[in-house]
């Protein structure tokens, strides 16, 4: 194998495949990155047995092969090397070794048996549909906050996408939650996505997947089916295995009656909560809201570290009410509203809250209270 390629092409395509690379595993293959050079392209495929990513550069190959070398490794070359260079990958037959060359630079990495590299099988997807990168942006980020760490709920480690009847018909619709909190955000339905099975992304899909929607003028191609999803741009294609588990019916959850309506300057909102938090130590933090009429208060109470309250003018006409909520809650929530203002619907103080941006009702958030 021998190739040149421009240092920027290679750093893209070597950051998104490194990765998905754990840096610890019990396989040594698991730790490098295959690279294929064929016709007028570098393939860089790099993969946990879990999710795939398979990354393509432009590359000016003279003699074609393939060889596998650790991802981090050749991550960290590429990257210190300086901007504009041309790198040159070159491995000669029997040797063990691939040597990347810039300049001055010359860096030789051990390789392993590119037939020991593990390759995910490929699946019958059941629904195949392109989607606006803008589109698939909005459900990932605006639910991936409320995604589990809790490793025995497994089923709640993900962002469940999933087909579902809206206000105005069918819609796209990604949920998550950890039980505290949950995201329902709703999109245009893509044409084709009509057969699509519900699946669970897990979250570390949802990381890579990101790096895939930078760019607004892009259509991703998506293919689901019972075990598998894939995302893929003209240029890297993710395939990822989905959380083998049922998700729980969130409509349950989600509070249909809550009547005490405060609309609120979302930005302003977030700040005070932070301001007022940051008295209180403790990762749990309450912070308390004193509903009067077109009046909130915030206020935090730790005995050991002080006090703070905070008065915003607001709009709201209901009885006095006092709640309290977790403040790191609160403000990830607070920081998903696009709009200028934030609908919060509460019905007690023991009862879930309903938050939405202005009168959209395509994404609504839930979150239960604490006492104070």
């Amino acid at each position: 194998m021998k190739v040149s390629i421009e240092r920027a092409a290679l750093l893209k395509a070597v950051a998104q495949a490194q990765s998905v690379v754990e840096r610890r595993n019990t396989i040594p293959i698991l730790a490098n990155v295959l690279i294929e050079a064929e016709g007028d392209s570098l393939t860089f495929r790099a993969t946990d047995l879990d999710i795939e990513v398979i990354d393509r550069a432009p590359a000016m190959v003279e003699r074609k092969g393939a060889s596998t070398v650790p991802a981090v490794t050749l991550h960290e070359i590429v990257r210190k090397l300086p901007d504009g260079a041309l790198v040159s990958l070159t491995e000669e037959p029997g040797s063990g070794r691939v040597t990347v060359q810039a300049g001055r630079s010359k860096f030789a990495l051990a390789t392993l048996p590119r037939e020991d590299f593990p390759v995910m099988t490929t699946t019958e997807y059941t629904a195949n549909f392109a989607a606006p990168a803008p589109l698939l942006r909005r459900l990932f980020d605006k639910s991936k906050f409320a995604i589990s760490t809790e490793e025995t709920r497994y089923y709640l480690n993900g962002v469940y996408m999933h087909v579902a009847t809206g206000e105005g018909g069918q819609v796209l619709r990604c949920v998550a939650t950890d039980g505290h909190r949950l995201a329902r955000i709703d999109a245009e339905l893509p044409d084709g996505a009509e057969t699509m099975p519900g699946v669970i992304v897990p979250r570390k899909t949802v990381g890579e997947l990101r790096k895939l929607l930078d760019d607004d003028d892009i259509q991703i191609a998506v293919s689901v089916s019972e075990t598998k999803v894939r995302f893929a741009t003209p240029d890297i294609t993710l395939t990822s295995k989905v959380i083998d588990g049922t998700f729980p019916d969130y409509s349950r959850v989600i509070p249909q009656a809550n009547t005490r309506r405060l609309e609120v300057d979302a930005s302003e909102f977030a700040k005070a909560v932070d301001r007022v938090a940051t008295v209180s130590s403790e990762r749990s933090r309450a912070v308390k809201l004193s509903l009067d009429e077109d009046r909130l208060v915030l206020s935090v109470n730790a005995p050991d570290s002080g006090a703070a309250e905070e008065e915003l003018a607001v709009a709201y006409g209901d009885e006095h009410l006092e709640i309290g909520f977790n403040a790191k809650y609160l403000l990830e929530i607070a920081s998903q509203v696009d709009r200028e203002n934030a609908v919060f619907l509460f019905n007690s103080a023991g009862d879930p809250t309903l938050m939405r941006e202005g009168n959209d009702s395509s994404a609504v958030y839930v979150v239960m209270p604490m006492r104070v």
